[in-house]
Formats: structure tokens, C-alpha cells, sequence
């Protein structure tokens, strides 16, 4: 039970740390690169048009769909 209650405080200080910083900074939580954002890429995927499996895969499920 001790071993419940300790990691349950040391998750509170965390998350409190984590909401202090928010507080004083105002500037939320990134990941180490920044994100795709901040590449220019708007979703994970930039392809103009997807490949032709990702089109079977499509037709088949608005087939299912239907």
C-alpha cells in the first residue's frame, strides 16, 4: 500500500510542476522536434495523391459502406 500511496505523490508533484511551468510561462508542452508543423507539413502524410493500394483500400471500404 506504501508503494501506492508514494507513487501517487510523486504523479501529483509531477503534474503539478508540469501546471506550475504552464502557470509561469504560458507555453504549452512540445515535443523535442516541435511537431510536423514545424516542417511545414500539414498531416502526417504530404503525398498530392495517395498510392494506388491506399485507393483499393478506400474503394473497398466506401464499397462495405454502401
Amino acid at each position: 500500500m506504501l508503494t501506492f500511496l508514494a507513487t501517487f505523490v510523486v504523479f501529483v508533484l509531477v503534474i503539478f510542476g508540469m501546471s506550475l511551468g504552464w502557470i509561469v510561462k504560458r507555453k504549452s508542452i512540445q515535443g523535442s522536434c516541435g511537431g510536423i508543423s514545424s516542417i511545414g507539413m500539414e498531416k502526417v502524410c504530404d503525398c498530392p495523391e495517395p498510392c494506388d493500394a491506399r485507393k483499393k483500400r478506400m474503394a473497398r471500404e466506401q464499397q462495405r459502406i454502401i
